[in-house]
């Protein structure tokens, strides 16, 4: 059998996180058996989506490389086809007609509440022969009242609803509007579904799908429902956890293989290992192997996890992800040879991307913004003093690299007779405006002779 699976979230809200786990559990399932993946938007509750939303996981969805093989597909884009399921379920008596009221329902409910019954729909419809005049009725699904529902979870394993315990489910409204449920039956038959991952906030709808299915001819799917993600508090993630939108993450600087390969240890491992290059996490994963209990978000592991990725990813592919950074301070982007240079030279020295465009913007500019205390501590008359004869000294190499520069910087400081440190610091302050770069010789090879030249003749003026 092939694999086939989906991620298909509403667009009333941002993607984050939890989403964002959801469709990389689906993904890989894909991936690791050589299936297909299918990206379809919930968009049905026209009220709440909005298209920013349907933006974020579009745009989501391609930064974190978790591409689709099929879609985008879009719910309100299907509404022929499921009003004409929904014309051959009452055709064949699986769907009725009822025309009760709100006021009737609420009734009911309330007397089933009194006798202390589960509130649920009586059924009184599901025989009516007769229209009731002036009422546009909803369409109930006609659910079996005997026998079991065996959901054979591939995450909890078996779970078991009776059928009498569930109501006939609304699959359209008053105005002809299909409801979420009844929809993601008909696209999951329709698009061949045969893996459903999605949280276990789903767990109660998945009967009801299953019995539908049924109706309709089909064999339901296997379901795999994930456990929730919880704040570092224990509590439900919200955003002061980090449930943001998923395109948050990128502004922050991270990549999306290390918040992929962290969000895919929240309920998974492989022994003891913490990092997984995306080949890795195609080849070992597998859903039946994803934990039953609730994993917390540890904003901490993340970032670690960054950097982790920032030192071993290839500099050319991080430089596809710093560049956003770089432009949206007005750097120039177009020298990957100097951008994969900053990134070696500073990926052991920031755990971000946007602190690495932060730290680095010396390198892409020729103006020097120099901090008023590193000056006044480094560049004394004296240092400036020192400045003018090292840079005639780095003026006659022949050799602009790192190794010769050092060399040339620690024979000026021997003899001087001081300590390399207090030839370092006044230069990079005159390089790079501040106290903090990498070390001295890779910075001004980065920056290459004449910039360097130029900025110590600037300095020691």
């Amino acid at each position: 059998m092939s694999i086939v699976t989906r991620f298909a979230p509403s667009p009333t809200g941002l993607l984050h996180i939890g989403g964002v786990r959801t469709a990389l559990f689906s993904w890989l399932q894909a991936r690791r058996h050589g299936g297909r993946f299918i990206l379809r938007v919930e968009d049905t509750d026209r009220e709440r989506s909005t298209e920013e939303a349907v933006r974020v996981i579009v745009e989501g969805m391609h930064w974190l490389g978790l591409d689709h093989d099929l879609g985008p597909y879009y719910q309100t884009q299907r509404f022929d086809r499921y009003r004409e399921v929904i014309g051959q379920m009452l055709d064949s008596g699986t769907a009725y007609h009822c025309y009760c009221s709100k006021e009737e329902l609420e009734q009911m409910r309330a007397a089933q509440t009194a006798r202390k019954e589960k509130p649920r729909y009586d059924g009184r419809c599901r025989d009516r022969k007769a229209p009731v005049a002036g009422v546009a009725p909803v369409v109930r699904f006609r659910n079996p009242l005997a026998g079991d529902v065996v959901v054979k979870d591939l995450v909890h394993g078996d779970i078991v609803f009776r059928n009498s315990e569930l109501d006939d489910l609304i699959i359209a409204r008053s105005d002809g509007t299909p409801t979420y449920n009844f929809c993601v039956v008909v696209d999951d038959a329709d698009m061949g579904v045969t893996h459903v991952i999605r949280g276990d906030d789903h767990i109660n709808n998945t009967p009801r799908q299953m019995n539908m299915l049924v109706a309709l001819g089909h064999t339901p799917p296997a379901y795999a429902h994930v456990p929730m993600i919880l704040g570092p508090d224990g509590a439900k993630l919200s955003k002061r956890h980090g449930a943001v939108s998923v395109l948050q993450y990128e502004q922050e600087g991270y990549l999306p293989d290390a918040l992929l390969n962290y969000l895919v240890r929240l309920g998974w491992s492989h022994g003891d290992q913490e990092i997984f290059t995306r080949e890795e996490m195609i080849a070992l994963f597998d859903i039946g192997d994803v934990n039953k209990a609730a994993s917390a978000f540890n904003p901490e592991k993340l970032l670690w996890l960054n950097q982790q990725h920032l030192m071993r990813t290839e500099p050319a592919k991080v430089a596809r992800y710093l560049k956003p950074h770089l432009a949206r301070r007005g750097l120039p982007v177009g020298d990957d040879r100097l951008i994969e240079g900053v990134i070696l030279a500073q990926r052991e020295r920031t755990k971000t991307l946007k602190e690495m465009a932060a730290a680095s913007r010396f390198f892409f500019t020729d103006a020097v913004e120099r901090d008023a205390k590193a000056v006044a501590k480094h560049l004394t008359d004296e240092a400036k003093a020192m400045l003018v004869a090292l840079r005639e000294r780095l003026a006659a190499l022949g050799d602009w690299q790192a190794p010769a520069i050092h060399a040339a910087i620690e024979a000026f400081a021997t003899e001087r007779g001081v300590g390399l440190g207090k030839v370092a610091q006044p230069v990079r302050v005159a390089v790079s405006g501040g106290t903090v770069s990498p070390p001295i010789d890779q910075t001004l090879a980065l920056l290459g002779r004449e910039r360097t030249l130029a900025r110590l003749a600037e300095a020691s003026r």
